[in-house]
């Protein structure tokens, strides 16, 4: 099947984006992404969010110039790490914020793109499961898991995105204000289905770009059964309130 990609200019040089990167045990991975950041020469405040790792992380990130490093005092969870990095990119004045994952299954070459889709919209998914998106390393567990959220948040949920669960975005501030990105109740994983229900029943304009998820290099997966229990418990909430 051809794919039909939107064409964009890519202006993504001049917008200012600040980039969110919660972290817990990537000491192996996190310079190494920091540099691959910063080869892309776009204007980016990385902001590393690191939840009192035992392996180094902190201290990894500490050496890079440039780089935002908000240390906390334990394993608060992904959510709560991304509501720490949404106050710091607000109270510093950005309008456009990113986030990603630190184990390189988020690839930095899909970033460009994503940045410069923004300026047509209010909030870019980084999806692998529109045309031309793909996944390279998952066993057969982890894309029952993938697939099974995704068919729960559209059958439930009613959102018509493809990847609602995809971690790697961009959003304008004005959404994550208006979605009131403290207030949301998830703190793992269902940060992400909340903040995308959230953003749809505002009638954001969301957009997916295709990118290819690698899994991880190095390191453990951090999704554990207890995430993917408090995942189907968000949906099963938001299906209620709806």
């Amino acid at each position: 099947m051809e794919c039909k990609v939107r064409k964009s200019k890519l202006q993504y040089r001049k917008v200012k984006t600040a980039l969110i990167i919660p972290t817990y045990n990537e000491a192996q991975n996190i310079g190494k992404l920091i540099r691959a950041l910063k080869l892309l020469k776009i204007n980016l405040k990385i902001i590393v969010v690191d939840d009192a790792s035992p392996d180094g992380t902190g201290k990894a990130v500490s050496g890079n110039p440039g780089v935002v490093l908000i240390p906390r005092r334990g394993k608060l969870g992904l959510g709560s790490a991304y509501k720490e990095g949404f106050k710091y990119a607000f109270k510093h004045g950005y309008k456009v914020v990113a986030t990603m994952d630190a184990d390189f299954s988020h690839d930095p070459k899909f970033l460009p793109k994503m940045i410069s889709e923004i300026k047509n919209c209010d909030m870019v998914i980084g999806s692998r499961y529109v045309c031309g998106g793909s996944i390279i390393g998952f066993n057969l567990w982890r894309k029952l898991v993938s697939r099974s959220a995704q068919f729960l948040s559209m059958a439930l949920l009613g959102l018509k995105i493809k990847d609602s669960t995809s971690g790697y975005r961009v959003y304008k501030s004005k959404v994550l204000i208006k979605i009131g990105y403290a207030a949301i109740l998830s703190q793992g994983y269902s940060y992400l289905l909340e903040s995308l229900y959230l953003a749809r029943k505002h009638g954001f304009h969301i957009y997916e770009v295709p990118i290819v998820f690698k899994n991880r290099r190095q390191g453990l997966s951090k999704i554990s059964s207890s995430e993917i229990l408090k995942a189907l418990s968000t949906v099963i909430r938001l299906k209620i309130q709806k």
